[in-house]
């Protein structure tokens, strides 16, 4: 920005001096097509100018569909809208998104809440209810730790504090909040064996300062990553056992509803459920548990999922299947779980290629063209017949 800053003055003042010469104008006029063709070489291309315009609705059939956007680290605002205009005619009314405690909070006590305004803002006016995924630990509530997931007890009431300052300050746009994300991994409770009572201390505090803030918003325990891990092992547990053992530590009453992760593999969404095979409908387990502790009234959000149609992934399906599945998932939670309020998958689109088996999760590429599985899950939509076309195997 400086080196951006310093060439605007260059160029004014060059500008000025050329006037003031004879044939002067000519040459400004030179001296500006040059800087017009430089400014692109150099990244520096003008923005499309953003207005919010009107709010919008989404048009669907299936109330309960969304996707995961992250849009985090997209930086740029048209894009941010572009993405959220995508998934409302798309017709998915939900979105999950990632705020990362440690973006927005760089010190204690002091936010920067901008980026954030600008995605849910957008979000809103294009008539799309927030899930806000809250975690990544910032330097100053991890001394000594490089893990980002690393948070320890003595930090707690820190992140409890700024769900207070999150939800006060997001009262009446983000109606859900997940506390962390997958905590019966190892990798995302800070190279730590999973542990289950600690979490759910965690959710206490985080669950009473959220409902001071906001007595209607609805504080969901984090989705647990689909596993079964056998017992004893340091880096992972089974979901199913951390989920009861959350119970065991006193976690009934102090969240709203579950996160679910719910990826199908290379298995359909009809595939039955069964604890030693990870598949969509493990999440019918998931509320299985929930309902043998009197929470069965409560419901489960799927916040990530879906099926992957990498070429060479073992895990993968085929483009056709993906498109099958998806459908049909969201499908399936409308019609045989009433206890699913939202499937929102994994991802609609990332802001750059992540060079990996991710970019065969999302519905739209990083330049916005739409995938095949984004138009037919358009169709699915709008009550129209699927078109496979070319993606049929």
């Amino acid at each position: 920005m400086a080196l951006r800053r310093l060439l605007q003055t260059g160029v004014c003042r060059l500008l000025a001096s050329l006037r003031q010469q004879p044939g002067g104008w000519a040459r400004a006029a030179l001296c500006v097509l040059a800087v017009l063709l430089v400014l692109p070489w150099l990244g520096w291309a003008p923005q499309p100018v953003v207005r919010m315009g009107k709010p919008q609705t989404v048009t669907t059939v299936n109330p309960k569909m969304g996707v995961h956007t992250r849009l985090t680290d997209e930086v740029e605002e048209w894009k941010v809208q572009r993405s959220l205009e995508m998934v409302r005619e798309m017709g998915a009314p939900w979105i999950v998104e990632y705020f990362p405690w440690g973006y927005y909070e760089p010190e204690k006590g002091h936010f920067e809440w901008s980026h954030a305004d600008m995605v849910v803002n957008h979000a809103v006016n294009q008539g799309l209810t927030v899930v806000a995924r809250i975690d990544y630990v910032p330097a100053w509530a991890r001394p000594g730790q490089d893990s980002y997931r690393y948070l320890d007890e003595a930090h707690f009431a820190d992140l409890a504090d700024f769900v207070y300052a999150f939800v006060s300050h997001f009262k009446g746009r983000v109606p859900y909040i997940v506390i962390w994300n997958e905590p019966n991994l190892s990798m995302e409770w800070g190279m730590r064996p999973p542990d289950p009572a600690s979490y759910t201390r965690m959710l206490k505090l985080c669950y009473q300062q959220a409902k001071e803030a906001d007595p209607n918003v609805q504080v969901l325990a984090a989705g647990l990553a689909p596993t079964t891990a056998p017992p004893g092992n340091a880096q992972a547990m089974d979901d199913l056992v951390y989920l009861q053992q959350m119970y065991d530590a006193g976690a009934k009453g102090f969240f709203d509803g579950v996160a679910v992760h719910a990826y199908g593999g290379t298995f359909p969404p009809d595939d039955p459920p069964d604890p030693a095979v990870i598949n969509f409908s493990r999440t019918e387990l998931v509320h299985q548990v929930m309902v043998q502790n009197g929470d069965g009234d409560k419901p489960c959000l799927i916040t990530e999922g879906g099926w992957n149609d990498h070429p060479r992934w073992t895990r993968a399906v085929t483009p056709a299947q993906r498109i099958e599945y998806t459908v049909r998932a969201y499908e399936k939670a409308q019609q045989e779980w009433p206890w699913c309020r939202a499937v929102a998958l994994w991802a609609f689109r990332f802001p750059w290629p992540q060079g990996t088996y991710q970019d065969y999760f999302t519905f739209v590429a990083p330049d916005f063209t739409p995938k095949p599985i984004y138009l037919e899950v358009q169709r699915y939509a709008h009550g129209q017949p699927l078109d496979m076309g070319e993606q049929a195997p």
